[in-house]
């Protein structure tokens, strides 16, 4: 307990920022149809979302560098509130797009300086109740805002104002701690040819888990509007996918574990291409068959990330942990900016099941990749074990490497 309540400021902080990011999403999805935004308007903002992420990746360390942790979260958190707060001021697509890199800088700083700060408190012995309690609350906290969707009201400034309230209330915990800060850690490198070269399979992987993730997140709330859904419908459709994936993690980390990860991968993606279709066939079935099949599509592609940066890291050692996670979040940041924009101009051009069409396209590439893979060199014996590693920052990185290294 007096760990838990050691790290209270940065786990308060975590869920103020995930309830005020996790909500924007799928608000500005809703109120850009709303507005009278064209499909590919809306789902250009989800992917100006993951330019400003990528972007805030690389300068959050290099802004703690030269201002401190806790100037730097104030800079990224205000840059949030901003963009936030602009929205019902101009309503033009082109400039929602630039607010919503405003957000992505905000995420990405955020949890950079979280993560960092947290990496250089937590000790060995402590590192894994330190991380078991951040998924919970980094869950929690994404749940939480989904369901927020369903008393928002699309196109209101209270709603965007609400969501700012929350973002700027993220400052307050991490603010008025008493504890030092940290050192600032070093910025790592961008190499993307690090991950192709330790694991093909690992990059295209996670390519398929930035494509998917994104376009449900992101497109997900026009889907369900365009099957039937109410608002307060599809903040439970939303949450259902984000609960699909917390309850997938324990068992296909053992899964993990104990098999060859490129064949749990193969079946992931098999899995996952099923439940496309099942999702796509339970759009007639009412509101209980697209909620469960929203589950069910979650448990069986959220896990993907996880599963393929596990499997990169087997073959790594302990100096490449940091920079491998980099390169691997590069990669699925490149998946995440195109997936949006393409899905949504899918949508417009061919109905809702095109979403999950494109989505089961892309699984269906990395399992003919993976059998590829499989027969081009064998797996290593002794693996890394398997850990949830959420989508923040590169900096999460430090956090997890440690933890693989313990067991290996």
């Amino acid at each position: 307990m007096r760990l838990i309540i050691s790290f209270a400021s940065l786990f308060l902080s975590v869920a103020l920022l995930q309830l005020s990011s996790g909500g924007v999403g799928p608000l500005d999805a809703l109120s850009g149809l709303a507005l009278d935004f064209t499909k590919a308007q809306v789902g250009l903002l989800g992917s100006s979302h993951f330019i400003g992420f990528f972007i805030g990746c690389w300068w959050a360390p290099r802004l703690m560098g030269n201002v401190g942790h806790s100037r730097a979260f104030a800079v990224f958190t205000a840059m949030g509130a901003i963009g936030l707060l602009a929205h019902m001021l101009w309503i033009n697509p082109t400039a929602w797009a630039v607010m919503r890199i405003a957000s992505g800088l905000c995420v990405a700083g955020c949890y950079t300086v979280i993560e960092a700060w947290m990496n250089a408190r937590a000790t060995n012995e402590t590192r894994g109740r330190v991380m078991g309690s951040y998924r919970i609350v980094d869950l929690g906290g994404s749940l939480v805002a989904q369901l927020m969707i369903g008393v928002l009201e699309p196109a209101h400034y209270v709603s965007y104002n609400i969501l700012a309230i929350l973002c700027c209330a993220a400052i307050l915990p991490l603010a008025m701690t008493r504890a030092s800060q940290p050192e600032t850690p070093d910025a790592p490198r961008l190499r993307p040819g690090l991950a192709w070269t330790r694991s093909p399979l690992a990059v295209a992987g996670v390519i398929v888990a930035g494509l998917t993730s994104a376009a449900f997140r992101m497109v997900g709330p026009i889907y369900g509007q365009e099957v039937g859904l109410e608002p307060g419908q599809l903040a439970w459709f939303l949450a259902s996918f984000v609960l699909g994936g917390a309850l997938a993690q324990y068992p296909i980390g053992w899964l993990a574990d104990k098999y060859d990860r490129r064949w749990v991968l193969i079946w992931l993606s098999v899995a996952a291409m099923g439940s496309c279709a099942i999702t796509v066939l339970g759009a007639g079935l009412g509101v209980t068959g697209i909620l469960l099949t929203a589950g069910l599509f979650g448990f069986t592609t959220f896990p993907v990330f996880s599963v393929a940066t596990a499997h990169a890291h087997d073959f790594a050692d302990t100096r490449e942990r940091v920079e491998l996670s980099a390169a691997l979040m590069f990669f699925y940041a490149c998946g995440a900016i195109a997936s949006p924009l393409l899905t949504s101009s899918l949508i417009g051009a061919y109905g809702p099941p095109a979403l999950f069409a494109f989505i089961a396209l892309g699984h269906a590439g990395l399992i003919v990749f993976s059998v590829t893979r499989t027969r081009a060199r064998p797996t290593v014996e002794a693996r890394t074990p398997y850990v949830y590693a959420p989508r923040t920052s590169f900096v999460v990185g430090r956090l997890f490497g440690r933890a693989r290294d313990r067991k290996e």
